[in-house]
């Protein structure tokens, strides 16, 4: 009997299109517009937004300190279309925002950053004094610091001081930022002001909010305000939800949670009368550095100055998800391709579905990396961890296939070596468990990169360092529940990091069961 008759061909092409189907349900599901109600449009701009000039490639910890005017003036320009003002937090490199404001039409609420450096500090203060005096035209208010007493880089009192100078020598009203806390924590502070700038980020509280409850938790805030500093008026002076980035407990970033919260919080604030400034114009990939990928990833624009569809329109979760299905199309049938035939109805049903798998995962692992990845070292560990799955998917992949000339060849290589792959797949999931375990907060969870490697050793355990496997099963067996104490039960991105944390001590244990 020929090779072709044993070739079960009705199952792999029902397990063919099943995969198929499975990948294009996937990324469909991730990428498919959400219909939300608009928050603005042509005939209706909404208040204020933070701005900051940096191009998606600039940092203000660049030497040297150089903005681009051209793209200052562009900014403005497109942010006069749906805004009536922005907000500064800086006078260095802005000295031109107020005459290019007055240009588009819009306000400014300018800021000078208050830090621990009196000479730094001195110098932003008489820059924006100066520039209100100058501009009073445009100059809606002055925002003397920004969360400096969070920073605790002042004392409240040097604050205090530093406000009642401004207010003597300017005649637009002073105000001073930070998060609601700090106000309360600072009661000094209020009476030297002409109304609070109060920060309402509902993601990063020390109690983060899930979507569903942050609008209701920013309105109870507001109120608590409204009623113990009156009859001084409150600005909500950022308030906005991430796009992109790791979950924190409830609070899920996403696009679509993005335009959920910046569309009812408008409605809210607009029916209620409220003062508020959304954070913020566009996405600061320079900030993932300090604050983990999150923090790259607030804007209503991306740092490409494109539209994300926050505040109207359809809005996607996963914008690129035609190019992803695109690569995971490729890969699928790069993967049958390298596999040729298989012998027997469970290696037919099987491979179509591990193809679909490793299409899958790397696609999702890359989207990622393109997402978190801040500097060379973090874009070098996402491309060794696609050069691993892809190692795993072909060892997978030959080992299923009725194997003849290279393809055996190729299959005894990758076997040879299988045990480093376990264990390399084994070391990144023990080093990524105890960073979550003992530094979360701006740490993304790498489930994507490690789920194929994971499932692969789990049903086919290979031969592996005894001594290296034993350590590694030990430290990510031990991590699983503290990173779920850690996290909360309510966040599903832990719970897909335990199941598969769990799967890949499966894969390490059976390994060490597997004779020499």
């Amino acid at each position: 009997m020929s090779s072709s008759a044993r070739f079960p061909v009705l199952p792999y092409l029902l397990a063919c299109l099943l995969g198929l189907f499975a990948l294009a349900g996937l990324w469909y599901g991730l990428g498919k517009p959400v219909v939300l109600p608009d928050a603005a449009s042509a005939t209706h701009k909404l208040q204020c937004a933070s701005y900051t000039p940096f191009d998606k490639d600039q940092s203000p910890f660049d030497q040297p300190f150089q903005l681009r005017p051209a793209r200052m003036d562009a900014d403005l320009a497109l942010l006069a279309k749906r805004f009536e003002c922005i907000r500064t937090y800086s006078m260095t490199g802005l000295e031109a925002i107020p005459e290019l404001a007055r240009k588009h039409g819009l306000k400014v609420m300018l800021g000078a950053w208050i830090n621990s450096n009196p000479a730094d500090t001195e110098k932003e203060i008489q820059a924006l004094i100066a520039s209100a005096n100058a501009n009073k035209d445009v100059v809606r208010a002055v925002i003397v610091g920004n969360e400096a007493l969070l920073r605790k880089e002042v004392t409240g009192p040097q604050l205090a001081g530093l406000i009642a100078r401004v207010k003597s020598q300017v005649s637009v009203p002073v105000t001073y930022a930070d998060v609601w806390e700090f106000w309360l924590k600072h009661p000094e502070i209020a009476p030297e002001v002409d109304f609070l700038t109060i920060h309402l980020l509902p993601y990063w509280e020390d109690d983060p909010k899930r979507i569903d409850d942050a609008l209701a938790h920013v309105g109870e805030i507001r109120q608590v305000f409204g009623n113990r500093f009156a009859p001084k008026d409150i600005l909500i002076g950022e308030t906005g939800w991430p796009s992109e980035g790791r979950q924190r407990e409830t609070a899920l970033p996403s696009r679509v949670n993005e335009a959920r919260f910046i569309r009812g919080f408008v409605a809210m604030a607009e029916q209620q009368g409220w003062h508020y400034n959304l954070i913020e114009a566009f996405d600061q990939p320079w900030k993932r550095a300090s604050e983990g990928a999150v923090g790259g990833y607030w804007g209503l624009y991306d740092a490409d100055r494109q539209d994300k569809g926050v505040l109207e329109g359809p809005v996607s979760n996963l914008p690129l998800w035609p190019q992803w299905l695109g690569f995971g199309g490729v890969l699928f049938l790069i993967t049958l391709w390298l596999a040729g035939p298989v012998r027997g109805t469970r290696s037919a049903l099987l491979l179509p579905l591990l193809a679909a798998t490793g299409a899958a995962s790397i696609g999702l692992w890359g989207e990622l990396a393109r997402i978190n990845s801040r500097f060379a070292g973090e874009w070098l560990w996402a491309g060794l961890l696609v050069g691993l799955n892809l190692l795993v998917l072909a060892h997978a992949a030959l080992a299923l296939a009725t194997r003849q000339g290279w393809r055996d060849r190729a299959f005894n290589w990758l076997e040879a070596r299988a045990g480093w792959w376990l264990v390399a797949a084994g070391f990144a999931a023990a080093v990524s468990m105890l960073a979550l375990v003992f530094d979360p907060r701006y740490r993304s969870f790498p489930s994507a990169a490690l789920v194929l490697p994971a499932l692969v050793y789990a049903l086919r355990p290979v031969r592996a360092p005894r001594a290296e496997v034993g350590v590694l099963t030990f430290i990510i067996g031990a991590g699983i529940a503290p990173q779920l104490f850690r996290e909360g039960l309510g966040n599903q991105q832990a719970w897909i990091w335990a199941a598969v944390s769990v799967v890949m001590v499966v894969g390490l244990w059976r390994s060490l069961r597997v004779r020499q």
